[in-house]
């Protein structure tokens, strides 16, 4: 692959300008096929990379690769996109519209952030504690709380599972067969574990299926679980969750999702971060 000033590598959801989640971004990529587009998603090696082109029906068409497959929707490699646009000089502050294969989002740039929307949320099947058991080494089921082990997405669809301690969660010791045997059974790019910890929201992600052992920041999995969240504990006003994810991969990573709520419904979820970048 020849590299150029179109290609980058930049990190969505840095924490204290370190961390995040690492992605590749490609510029001006309408000339490129799906083909082209995997294999420079392949070479760049990152779980995501987005292809920037324009498009008709918004101000930017994104389209999203692992290693592996194309993805309708990417959180961390769109958050650190529009911080690589606005630190390039390529756009200004203000609001935008994308055009994804997950639906026209909006995205809001600010001078140190962006916030990219998801979808107001779906909830799906709830899975039992067996379902789930062989996907960790030495797993005990007493680690898990009483919140429903659920599907849900607000774009793409996870397994959100919470566990009782950050304990818990860092010594969890995934089987990554198995994770891949369930989110192809049910559907679903992978698995999100979470626990609440002196009111800190700490996550792990982990979708194989997709070629992604474990991933350091997750936009979309996050804004499904802060809507699982709020669906869970009753809360019924906006509000405004701070994750951290990435510790085991010594890439501690913040995620911020705002959740709209309006007469008791969820009616917004923007997900947002910082970013760094660098010309390949």
């Amino acid at each position: 692959m020849q590299m150029n000033n179109e290609f980058f590598r930049a990190r969505g959801f840095t924490y204290e300008q370190a961390g995040g989640n690492p992605a590749g971004i490609v510029l001006s990529a309408d000339n490129l096929d799906e083909s082209k587009m995997l294999e420079i998603a392949k070479e760049i090696g990152y779980s995501e990379t987005a292809f920037i082109m324009k498009s008709k029906n918004a101000d930017y068409k994104m389209r999203y690769f692992t290693p592996l497959y194309e993805v309708d929707l990417c959180g961390h490699a769109t958050v650190a996109a529009f911080n690589l646009l606005r630190d390039i000089n390529k756009l200004t502050l203000g609001k935008y519209l994308i055009e994804t294969k997950a639906g026209v989002l909006r995205v809001i740039v600010n001078e140190d952030c962006v916030y990219m929307e998801q979808k107001t949320p779906e909830f799906y099947q709830v899975l039992t504690p067996d379902e789930i058991a062989n996907c960790f080494a030495r797993f005990d089921k007493t680690v898990l709380s009483d919140m429903p082990i659920q599907i849900v997405s607000t774009g793409l669809k996870d397994i959100i599972v919470k566990v009782n301690s950050l304990d818990d969660l860092l010594g969890l010791s995934p089987i990554f067969p198995m994770i891949t045997k369930i989110s192809k059974q049910k559907d679903v790019i992978g698995m999100h574990v979470f626990c609440i910890e002196n009111s800190e929201v700490y996550t792990r992600n982990f979708a194989p299926l997709y070629g992604i052992n474990e991933e350091s920041a997750t936009g979309t999995a996050n804004g499904a679980l802060a809507c699982y969240i709020v669906e869970n504990t009753g809360i019924i006003k906006d509000t405004t969750f701070t994750m951290k994810q990435g510790m085991n991969m010594n890439s501690l990573s913040e995620i911020v999702v705002k959740i709209g709520i309006s007469a008791g419904q969820i009616t917004s979820v923007f997900v947002g971060g910082s970013g760094t970048s660098k010309m390949l």
